[in-house]
C-alpha cells in the first residue's frame, strides 16, 4: 500500500458510500502504517467473511486468512489479530451483494 493507511481507508469508505452500501471504521490503527482488515456482511444471505492485505511475489493481493463459520467466530478472531498488532485498522462493510469494494487483486 503506497498510500498512508488512514487516506486508503478513507477512499475505501468514499467507493462504498458512492455504490450505495454502508461502511464504517471498527478499529482505527496507525494512520500511517497500519495494516488494513476489512470484514465484510452479505445483508441477503448473512455470509460474512474477511480480507488482509498479502504479498505475493512483487503483487499485493487480498485474501481470506481464515475461513469464516460463524460472525462470532470471525470477530474472536478479529479481536486475536488486534491483540497481536495494535497498527490493526477493522474496516467494516455490509453490503446487500456481499461487494468488498476493493480494486486490488482479490483471490476469495
Amino acid at each position: 500500500m503506497l498510500l498512508s493507511a488512514d487516506i486508503w481507508v478513507s477512499a475505501l469508505l468514499r467507493r462504498v458510500e458512492q455504490a450505495g452500501s454502508f461502511a464504517y471504521i471498527a478499529r482505527r490503527g496507525d494512520r500511517n502504517y497500519g495494516a488494513v482488515l476489512v470484514k465484510v456482511l452479505n445483508l441477503r444471505s448473512r455470509d460474512v467473511y474477511v480480507l488482509r492485505e498479502a504479498q505475493k511475489g512483487e503483487t499485493t493481493v487480498w485474501m481470506r486468512p481464515v475461513e469464516t463459520v460463524t460472525e462470532a467466530d470471525l470477530d474472536d478472531w478479529i479481536a486475536r489479530q488486534v491483540r497481536y498488532d495494535s497498527d490493526l485498522w477493522v474496516v467494516e462493510i455490509e453490503d446487500a451483494e456481499g461487494r468488498h469494494f476493493l480494486t486490488e487483486p482479490v483471490e476469495l
